[in-house]
């Protein structure tokens, strides 16, 4: 495209679904809000109530946050892709902060009252989530250039090997474009499934919670399992349209002119061939 043109519309359907996504994903927090104020007695912290920051953390970090991480690539596809990536990047540092935040709430909780932890089935799955997500959380794209380091000389942080498969990947132009082209695929599988698999720890937590609190009465319709339900649904829908999103292949980021030059400098460099095929 010249210089001063617009961008090109983003195709066809996809701004409609995005907004859908967002639309249920904004209800479902006002439902998981609505759910434990009415219901559960709202949330604060060293209170009998410090448990419910545990559901409010894990549906707002790994559904909500988690799910718009993985739509940047889709909703900003003209941008310059270092941007994107610093986006991308941040949304799923916010999500793992919240999300490690509802995990000290229910451990915390548990202790206070008296409760062992580890023992359900949601649990397990819940905390193989958690763990699966910070060794795939790509936190260190911002923190870690090639010498380990963050951006701040003074700081001594140092980023698991992990998140520096996504750091030297994609976010610095240095690496093989062979290694970031075998790598990205599983990046890419490993980040849905994450997402399914956090969709589904938030659906076998409430229906433990809805047993744990209601079982008499849960059978019968009663308001709070209704809405609980309710929350299930929107949960699995948020889910249901973010894959749409995500797996339409023509709503893929095409790529951008400085990827197209980029690739040949290196093909020029690693090859030794010129950008137009001479010596």
């Amino acid at each position: 495209a010249m210089d001063g043109a617009p961008p090109p519309a983003s195709p066809t359907g996809l701004s409609a679904y995005v907004a859908v996504s967002q639309l249920l994903g904004l209800t479902l927090l006002a439902t998981t809000g609505a759910w434990l104020g009415r219901y559960r007695g709202g949330v604060a912290w060293h209170s009998p109530l410090q448990f419910n920051a545990h559901p409010l953390c894990m549906v707002l970090g790994m559904v909500f946050l988690q799910g718009d991480a993985l739509l940047v690539y889709r909703v900003f596809r003209h941008e310059a892709k270092r941007s994107t990536k610093v986006l991308h990047a941040l949304l799923h540092g916010l999500a793992l902060v919240i999300a490690l935040v509802g995990i000290i709430a229910v451990f915390e909780s548990h202790q206070a009252k008296g409760i062992p932890n580890m023992h359900s089935l949601h649990s397990w799955c819940g905390m193989a989530t958690f763990v699966l997500y910070l060794l795939q959380v790509r936190a260190g794209e911002l923190l870690a250039p090639p010498g380990g380091k963050g951006l701040c000389s003074t700081c001594d942080i140092s980023v698991p090997p992990q998140w520096l498969l996504g750091c030297g990947f994609f976010l610095f132009p240095g690496a093989s474009f062979l290694l970031r082209g075998r790598y990205k695929p599983q990046h890419i599988f490993f980040g849905i499934t994450l997402f399914i698999l956090s969709i589904t720890s938030c659906l076998l937590g409430i229906t433990e919670m809805l047993l744990f609190k209601i079982s008499d009465s849960y059978s019968h319709f009663v308001p709070e399992g209704v809405l609980a339900n309710t929350l299930g649904v929107l949960l699995v829908a948020f889910g249901l349209v973010v894959g749409y999103v995500l797996t339409r292949e023509e709503w893929k980021c095409p790529p951008l002119a400085e990827e197209l030059a980029l690739s040949m400098d290196f093909k020029t460099l690693t090859e030794g061939e010129s950008p137009g095929g001479g010596s």
